[in-house]
């Protein structure tokens, strides 16, 4: 009944719909929940230990024999420039003022653990379905590690450009990001603040891919109901991606502030930031971003700038306030209904199914 089956046949799904891995928020019981319904059920690990993804992993088995997507990011690990750091610390120094902050405290870590030798063991281990990557591909052993588990491959493409590479380099297909997207922009050909405001839109950037390989494409960015799914199938893609939606979930781990954000969030609320990470990523507009950026050269490289800013964050949000939190989300999210991941994967199913009828 679905007009390209490619997705559901290489995945082994009953659904061409893709929970994003969104670190943060989504953890075993999100991924679980999507799989028995059907979709593609996602574990990020870029903000776990080990021994975290062990334990979701661990979660994940014991429930469900479904399909699932292990998410690594790929970048590469900074080094710490103490002048820059500095630097940022002293633009932060009125928040640490105002909310009673010793300057001189130690900076708290702000890690993004990026895909090594390690996590490739855990994927040898647990063997996933499926492997998904944010920021390119990992180094070619370790790639080569991951596909004699038998895992398909897969990551995400914001250009023409990227989505070739990533062919190229054996993905079994390719996650077309649109800038509409929430989180972090994947963009890992060239500076991603040389390239955020030229990255083209879903509706664009999906047939552009679609025409320039030959591996089946997932459309993502601005997709939150069966319109957007339909949508992407228009335009030749496979299979969606389906994140800010999955947010209003209670299984989503958010804050309250960040919840009542969403559930009040208009069409013009986001805006690309660099500010809580230091890599641009899309997110609803508050006092930091306004004040800061919302994009800034000032801020350290991924995934530094975060430290600084966190004890800001925790003060404030102490306080009832998404002043100075990452409230991550895609454009589409005034699209997003209240109810369990479950439901939410066989209601677009069944939606999107019903409008491609007509």
């Amino acid at each position: 009944m679905w007009p390209d089956r490619r997705i559901i046949d290489l995945f082994g799904i009953e659904f061409p719909i893709l929970q994003a891995p969104m670190a943060g928020p989504c953890y075993a019981d999100m991924a679980v929940a999507v799989a028995k319904a059907g979709g593609l059920g996602s574990l990020p690990t870029a903000t776990l230990t080990p021994d975290q993804m062990r334990s979701e992993l661990q979660i994940i088995r014991q429930q469900t024999a479904k399909p699932i997507n292990l998410n690594f990011f790929c970048h590469q690990a900074p080094e710490i420039d103490a002048a820059r750091e500095a630097a940022w610390r002293q633009r932060l120094g009125p928040y640490y003022a105002e909310f009673g902050i010793d300057p001189a405290a130690p900076i708290p870590s702000s890690n993004r653990t990026p895909f090594d030798d390690a996590l490739c063991r855990l994927v040898e281990e647990f063997k996933p379905e499926v492997v998904s990557f944010h920021f390119g591909l990992p180094e070619k052993d370790l790639l080569t590690r991951v596909r004699k588990t038998g895992a398909k491959i897969i990551s995400s493409a914001t250009s023409v450009d990227e989505a070739v590479w990533l062919e190229m380099r054996g993905c079994d297909a390719i996650i077309a990001q649109g800038a509409e997207a929430g989180g972090h922009r994947g963009i890992f050909l060239g500076d991603p603040f040389d390239v955020i405001g030229t990255q083209a839109g879903t509706m664009a950037l999906v047939p552009q891919v679609v025409d320039a390989v030959k591996v089946p494409v997932i459309a993502a960015g601005g997709i939150s109901d069966a319109r957007g799914i339909v949508a992407a199938f228009a335009l030749g893609a496979a299979a969606v991606q389906i994140g800010t939606a999955y947010l209003f979930c209670p299984e989503a781990r958010i804050t309250a502030m960040h919840r009542v954000a969403l559930q009040g969030a208009k069409d013009n609320q986001t805006a690309l930031t660099n500010v809580f990470t230091g890599r641009p990523a899309r997110g609803l507009m508050n006092r930091v971003m306004r004040e800061l950026g919302p994009i800034t050269r000032e801020a350290p490289a991924f995934p530094l700038a975060g430290g600084a800013l966190a004890p800001v964050k925790a003060k404030a949000e102490a306080q009832g306030s998404g002043d100075f939190s990452s409230l991550w989300s895609g454009q589409a999210a005034s699209l997003g209904r209240d109810m369990r991941a479950g439901d939410l994967t066989k209601l677009l199913a069944a939606e999107a199914l019903e409008k491609l009828k007509r």
